[in-house]
């Protein structure tokens, strides 16, 4: 198989050289080493900044979907009750997560199409009572990124912790987990630090902390021996080295353009890349830009076309996106520009590519 030209898949993300380079490198036992203790160290205060907390971060191994399992799985019980507050495919599959842990759930549903609305969340909270309460921010299969704050606030009200995958948005988007009062925070290294998927991480709160003892989950995923592995020198399992050397490297990469600039990125080439596909005729999903996360867009399949034959036609020129999921599997496509891919030269080129696919059914058609 030979690599694609144009990476514009919501993830994995394309691979950095610089990134890819440190993964060749045979570093040894990671929990032999001192090298190794100082480097997560280093790692974990640096995603400390990158998300906007002083809570403990854990840096597991495990691609993405290893965070949502191992945040709910130390800190609830069968018979717990969970309130999922879903705007997507990944927000009410964390409520059927909850479920086949023996979870007492219930949905707070929106559409697709729409972000959160905190009002129904708190008349949802206060009367429900959950032990916690869990959201997307960005949910990739349909671009929607949600808002945060108010609902960590309608946790506190109500004395529920407060669960989040950020695994789409976090490094592209602001994400502030202590002011959105965030008690376990979820991201990936596959997205926007553009790692290999092979990394998950976990804001963990001192309420969180408390919930974590008091479950005792003992599994390969749970939190709990994460609370001392650096400081004792013990970490459950094997670390990853290379992993951990790739995420330095991203870490490093972040913090040398700056927050402010990151997110800036992402945004301009966002709004560049809607405004090519509404230039094509192109419907955007959601309608709402303003609801619009700048990590993914997501779009209809242009009239006259499957996503399979899309799908086939653009990966002929070199061009890869991503198709969708559920209610949207067929109809909605997706364009990822995070981390790597949130380069305007790709996007361009990306565009210009779809516009030409676009262009050869209507000289078919011309011709036929």
């Amino acid at each position: 198989m030979q690599p694609y030209t144009i990476p514009l898949v919501p993830g994995p993300v394309a691979v950095p050289a610089a990134v890819r380079a440190a993964y060749q490198v045979d570093y040894g036992s990671a929990d032999l080493e001192d090298e190794f203790m100082a480097l997560y160290a280093g790692c974990e205060r640096d995603l400390q900044t990158l998300l906007g907390t002083r809570h403990a971060v854990t840096i597991q191994s495990g691609e993405g979907m290893l965070a949502l399992w191992a945040a709910l799985k130390s800190v609830i019980r069968s018979g717990d009750r969970v309130l999922a507050v879903a705007t997507g495919v990944f927000g009410y599959g964390i409520g059927d997560m909850a479920r086949q842990l023996g979870a007492e759930v219930e949905v707070v549903g929106f559409a697709y199409d729409q972000a959160i609305a905190a009002q129904a969340v708190r008349e949802a909270a206060r009367r429900f009572r959950p032990r916690l309460v869990t959201a997307v921010h960005c949910e990739t299969p349909s671009g929607v990124l949600n808002p945060l704050r108010e609902v960590g606030e309608i946790c506190r009200e109500v004395d529920a912790l407060y669960y989040v995958d950020f695994v789409a948005s976090g490094g592209g988007v602001p994400v502030d987990v202590d002011g959105c009062q965030i008690d376990l925070g979820l991201l990936g290294s596959q997205k926007v630090l553009s790692l290999m998927p092979d990394l998950s991480m976990v804001t963990v709160s001192e309420r969180a902390w408390a919930a974590v003892e008091a479950v005792g989950y003992i599994g390969y995923d749970a939190l709990k021996p994460w609370r001392s592995a650096l400081a004792d020198r013990y970490f459950p399992y094997t670390p990853n080295w290379p992993a951990m050397a790739g995420l330095r490297v991203a870490l490093d990469l972040w913090l040398a353009e700056g927050p402010q600039k990151v997110y800036q990125r992402h945004a301009t080439v966002a709004a560049y890349c809607r405004r090519r596909l509404a230039a094509m005729g192109i419907a955007l999903y959601p309608v709402d830009e303003a609801i619009s996360s700048p990590t993914v867009t997501a779009a209809y399949v242009p009239t006259g076309w499957t996503w399979e034959r899309l799908d086939r036609a653009l990966r002929g020129q070199g061009m890869a996106v991503g198709g969708n999921y559920g209610p949207l599997a067929g109809k909605v496509f997706r364009i990822g520009h995070m981390g790597s891919q949130a380069e305007m030269d790709l996007v361009r080129r990306g565009m210009d590519m779809l516009a030409q696919v676009l262009s050869s059914l209507d000289t078919n058609l011309r011709t036929t």
